[in-house]
């Protein structure tokens, strides 16, 4: 049985396609392992069959059992990574009595193509997810040489019928053969196997902004650390937020995995008060509403039991973090018991992230915060009093979870299984039979069709060892997977000059937003409402100039285009190409006569749906060398790997801080990214309703939007040394924006 688990990078830096220094050798990976493969039948029936993914390349093929112990085996699917294929995280599904994380597949052009496969664990998910973005680098790698043998069209290139790719195998390739997880035998009492040396990127910040909040220790508890937030302490505030932290030893995935899990009998081994827990309803992949109950008899014996119900909201970060979100809630499948005390329990969230060291291996660590919001008269008389009191309070008992955790990960090293990733280096494969079936093609099909095709056919509807179909087609009983991916930077082949961005012989034009009027006004004081201004980089987090040797990050200085117009639209449908609409300002007199125009269309979904329009300008044109030049010109996988956002919570409700997060945010690995290049202009248009995470995230955010006061920046990701040290390239500040002053868009 699949059991629960858990487990986004930011690129890091890594570069694929780059060739090795002072080598002509190509380094390729290859990875596999097990997957669960979901889907309908040609007569309507769900299925879920365990299946054997081996990824090589940009190519995948899926197997019916391992093509190591079974040579000469035919694949079931084979399929192609393209440069418009999209991984998306959709969460944990319930098959039968067991949740998977599922991942879907789909072409960002066509999302009528699409697949999905499961795995027994959020970190596992995470992993496949990277090996799969190597690919799509491999891909576009291939892409950009230009050679005869890999100009094959993405959109045809795999046939499933058994014919083979007709790609010849080159004698110095380097390839690096990463078998990920021991088999689903030996897998059976595991419910995760994470990699202990595995890093999903180099050491980086833990956040990409300015830290708003003070953090004091005031007391110190089993190794757990407790802090109280005394920035900008207001005297008659009604709470106050505390958090413990703690360093566990072992990866975030296990951790994650065990404060999601809601099982009873782990539950009483490391929490002393909410163990009693059940799912009510699963509203989504990313979030549910949970019911629990106490005895206060643990604290006082004086308190009658108590019952509370709270939703939850989950999702991990492009830096591997975990965040999980608890809030009070209601629900009517779950009215007043008898013989408990219906509570409201305190707002409350769980952070998870790596910890690491440059140059020094610590193992697998991660730091877990758990942040709470509480009463602040109750918390002056606990910080005030003897510890005895503060020990038998309900917080305390809350925060001393982060104690139990760690006691309990270290009492059952089982959690932490050792490594099952192997790395071969070698000049031609060691995987007889199966890597022949990646060569001599003819044609070739996207890995999203290969794997949603039909599973009618009788040699995938036999029974296997896998999974197993009740009568009615749908019920499975599945084996527990896991594995371990190791991702590995590729050095980059050139290096590109990010100096003089813009064209330093031409006198800049002046740019006044005075003469762009938008439909949401510029701030006038730092009182008005429902408007925009353009701060300074400084509150954002950059990669310095020797962040390849160090990971140093510096504050961000001025931003390199000016913002000149914001424009606030409501829509029946989402809408992109806003440039090309005559009321535009590109389309303006004024905006014609500027150099360069970069249009940021952030597409808000929603009952109606939103848009917010950004309008960045260049005083004068652009460096067609620069890094910004190959970004306005290049292709659309150059871009979606580069552009970046970093956000950043001024002022508002500390659980949507904590939901939105601080750290930078690959937009095009995120959520589907669409541009369009014409005249003086680019129009990036970032659907956020293409990512389920992101859609649970602007729910909560426009839950409270007005009253936050929300900072942005753009930026394009330095990966070389030349393209170091990065520049802020726009920022904006929206003040507490209200939804009814957005505009129809005719």
């Amino acid at each position: 049985m699949a059991k629960r688990g858990g487990g986004s990078s930011e690129s890091g830096g890594s570069e694929s396609g780059a060739d090795e220094k002072g080598s002509s050798r190509r380094t390729r990976f290859e990875y596999f392992g097990w997957v669960y493969h979901l889907g309908t039948n040609s007569i309507g029936r769900e299925f879920c069959h365990l299946r054997f993914l081996y990824i090589r390349g940009k190519y995948v093929i899926m197997y019916k059992r391992d093509p190591h112990e079974n040579p000469g085996i035919k694949p079931i699917r084979r399929g192609v990574v393209g440069n418009t294929l999209m991984v998306e995280e959709l969460g944990r599904k319930r098959v039968n009595d067991g949740d998977l994380y599922v991942l879907r597949f789909y072409n960002r052009l066509d999302e009528e193509k699409k697949g999905e496969i499961a795995c027994a664990t959020a970190g596992e998910t995470r992993k496949w997810m990277e090996a799969f973005d190597q690919a799509k680098q491999q891909a576009e790698y291939e892409l950009s040489q230009g050679s005869t043998r890999n100009r094959l069209s993405m959109e045809n290139e795999i046939d499933l019928e058994g014919r083979r790719p007709r790609v010849r195998r080159y004698a110095n390739d380097l390839k690096k053969l990463i078998r990920i997880g021991h088999g689903p035998e030996r897998l059976v009492t595991r419910s995760s196997n994470l990699g202990r040396h595995h890093r999903s990127s180099e050491l980086e910040d833990a956040e990409d902004v300015v830290e708003v909040h003070e953090w004091r220790c005031v007391r110190t508890i089993n190794g757990v650390r407790i802090f109280e937030d005394v920035s900008d302490h207001k005297p008659h505030s009604k709470t106050v937020i505390v958090k413990a932290v703690g360093a566990v030893a072992t990866s975030p995935d296990t951790a994650f995995e065990v404060v999601l899990n809601l099982d009873r009998h782990r539950r009483y081994e490391w929490d002393a008060l909410t163990s009693d827990l059940e799912v009510v309803d699963s509203l989504n992949g990313h979030s549910d509403v949970v019911y629990g109950s106490y005895d206060t008899r643990c604290l006082t014996r004086w308190q009658s039991k108590r019952d509370f119900i709270f939703s939850r909201q989950w999702f991990r970060g492009q830096d591997g973090t975990y965040t999980i979100l608890q809030f009070p809630a209601i629900h009517k499948k779950r009215p007043s018991k008898s013989g408990y005390r219906r509570i409201k329990i305190n707002p409350s969230s769980w952070e998870i992230r790596n910890l690491r060291a440059s140059g020094v291996s610590i193992g697998d660590r991660c730091l877990v915060t758990h942040m709470l919001e509480m009463d602040s008269a109750g918390w002056l008389k606990w910080k005030r009093g003897e510890c005895s009191k503060f020990e038998s309070s309900i917080p305390c008992a809350l925060l001393n979870q982060v104690s139990g955790l760690k006691a309990y990960i270290e009492a059952n090293p089982a959690l932490t299984c050792e490594s099952s990733t192997t790395l071969v280096d070698t000049k031609s494969s060691d995987v007889s039979g199966s890597i022949s079936e990646f060569e001599d093609a003819e044609t070739a099909e996207e890995f999203y069709d290969a794997i949603a095709d039909d599973s009618s056919s009788s040699s995938d509807e036999e029974e296997d060892g896998g999974a197993e179909l009740d009568s009615k087609g749908r019920r499975v009983k599945l084996k527990n997977v896991s594995w371990a991916i190791a991702r590995l930077a590729l050095t980059a082949k050139k290096a590109m000059d990010s100096n003089n961005e813009l064209d330093p012989n031409v006198d800049p034009v002046t740019l006044d937003p005075s003469d762009f009027p938008g439909s949401m006004h510029k701030a006038k004081s730092d009182a008005d409402t429902n408007c925009w201004t353009s701060p300074s980089g400084a509150g954002f987090k950059i990669r310095g100039k020797t962040y390849l040797k160090d990971s140093t990050k510096v504050a961000g200085g001025n931003p390199l285009l000016k913002l000149i117009a914001v424009d606030w639209y409501k829509l029946e449908t989402s809408r992109s190409k806003v440039a090309l609409h005559p009321k535009c300002i590109v389309q303006s007199e004024a905006g014609k006569k500027l150099p360069f125009i970069l249009v940021m269309n952030l597409q808000v979904p929603g009952k109606p749906n939103y848009s917010l329009v950004l309008y960045y300008a260049a005083d004068r044109p652009v460096n067609r060398n620069s890094l910004l030049g190959k970004f306005i010109d290049g292709n659309d996988a150059f871009r979606d790997s580069r552009f970046k956002l970093i956000p950043s919570i001024v002022q508002g409700y500390w659980m949507v801080k904590r939901a939105v997060g601080t750290k930078a945010c690959l937009l095009g690995k995120a959520v589907t990214c669409h541009y369009l290049r014409q005249d003086n202009f680019l129009e990036v248009d970032v659907d956020i309703g293409s990512s389920s995470v992101a859609r649970s995230v602007i729910g909560l955010v426009l839950g409270y939007v007005t009253s936050l006061v929300v900072d942005l920046a753009i930026l394009i990701e330095g990966r070389e040394e030349k393209e170091l040290p990065e520049y802020i390239l726009g920022t904006v500040r929206l003040n507490r924006v209200r939804l009814d002053t957005a505009v129809p868009l005719e």
